[in-house]
């Protein structure tokens, strides 16, 4: 009946040699005499020695003590050295073999090499050849080891400069867009201030020979007598004149500096009150309304400015909803920021009109002025804060707003 014996004290898995310790050999032959020499040879030299005089033992023992080197005959019952070191080489790779051949079988050794085996010892062998043999393969085996330590390590490097290369190009992408967006808020704040010094002068201009018209048509008005038709004409011209100078108080509005100082402002309950002035209309249109709104959330500006900020927001959104739809509204504080959001489920906005909803004049609306969020842009603009908008056509619109946190004890 087959059986194994330890010789010395074998080395146990997951336990660590200590460093006076040589390495732990596992043999396998089926002679008796092989086992007990070869044992006593590497005990007295310091080496932990498992024997086993069975392949199918000694693949057990191989799982259990882990040893860095397999002493393995090529001839045996049940299973035959090569099978065995087939199994090794792919179950167990840190493991390396040694093959026991008699003489005359260096085909046969050749063939184990190519299967694997680190090396092959010629029986019979002297104590000596058996040691030198087994200390080269050691030897072979820490350099192999450790390469492969270094190739991995340079595959994890080669990872993680990988990633650090996707991630600087996700940064690089993401500060473009950002540059990009900063450029053309400049573009538009420059936009308004050209605008400033157009309506400064045109305003003057207009509303001298304006006031005329609407005295005279007044005048005019009262010669007609009961004439019904020359009286709504009239009325229509006045009516005409009214709307051309709301057009010039809505253009000086957009372009004129901020108004007094500055003063802390509660935008929770700001929001809140502006948006009040909705519910009527939302309650008509069908339009739920999702508030999440943080407290403490102070800014410093003008309170009909910033009030003038998300009217507008909410007309528009309120306009895009007139069939029903969900307009959302959050504020929270991020990073030294009060961020606003205010999402819509309208129509949204066309790709191409993305880079133009905020110039003076830009309308996609029949009775539109175009001067709506070129308001809401300044007034933004004025805070020290920044806007953005994300929408898709048919996927509504996600303005968002950066306000600069002028702290709750402001």
């Amino acid at each position: 009946m087959p059986h194994c014996r330890a010789l010395s004290h074998p080395f146990e898995p997951g336990s660590t040699m200590p460093s006076d310790k040589k390495s732990t050999v596992v043999i396998i032959d089926d002679e008796q005499i092989i086992l007990e020499l070869t044992s006593m040879v590497l005990g007295s030299r310091g080496y932990q020695v498992v024997a086993a005089e069975d392949a199918i033992i000694g693949l057990e023992l191989i799982e259990k003590h882990r040893p860095e080197v397999v002493l393995l005959d090529y001839m045996m019952p049940r299973m035959n050295g090569l099978e065995a070191l087939k199994r090794i080489r792919a179950e167990y790779p840190e493991t390396y073999v040694i093959m026991f051949t008699g003489k005359g079988s260096e085909e046969i050794a050749v063939e184990l090499m190519k299967a694997g085996a680190s090396d092959y010892i010629l029986k019979p062998f002297s104590n000596q050849n058996l040691v030198e043999r087994i200390e080269n393969v050691l030897r072979l085996r820490r350099i192999e080891l450790h390469n492969l330590e270094l190739i991995h390590e340079r595959e994890r490097l080669l990872r993680e400069i990988e990633e650090w290369n996707l991630e600087l190009e996700r940064r690089v992408l993401e500060k473009s867009r950002e540059l990009e967006r900063a450029h053309a808020e400049i573009l538009q704040a420059e936009k308004l201030a050209a605008l400033g010094h157009l309506a400064a002068g045109m305003a003057h201009e207009i509303r001298n020979p304006l006031n005329s018209i609407s005295l005279f048509t007044q005048v005019l008005r009262g010669a007609v007598g009961e004439d019904a038709e020359m009286v709504s004409y009239a009325d229509r011209v006045l009516g005409e004149v009214e709307r051309i100078d709301e057009l010039l108080v809505k253009l000086l509005g957009v372009s004129r500096e901020p108004q007094g100082e500055p003063v802390a402002i509660e935008l929770k309950a700001l929001i809140e009150k502006v948006l009040s002035g909705f519910e009527e209309q939302a309650r008509q249109n069908g339009i739920d309304i999702s508030l999440r709104l943080e407290n403490e959330a102070v800014v410093r500006g003008n309170p009909d400015e910033v009030e003038q900020i998300f009217s507008n927001l909410f007309a528009n959104a309120m306009q895009e909803m007139q069939d029903g739809g969900r307009l959302r509204v959050r504020l929270w504080h991020e990073e030294g920021w009060h961020r606003v959001m205010v999402a819509d489920t309208g129509g949204g906005i066309p790709g191409e009109h993305l880079s133009q909803i905020f110039d003076p004049f830009f309308t996609t609306k029949e009775r539109g002025t175009g001067f709506g969020l070129s308001v809401v842009l300044r007034n933004v603009k004025s805070l020290g804060g920044r806007i953005r908008v994300d929408s898709e056509p048919g996927q509504g619109a996600v303005f968002q707003i950066y306000l600069p946190d002028a702290g709750s004890g402001s």
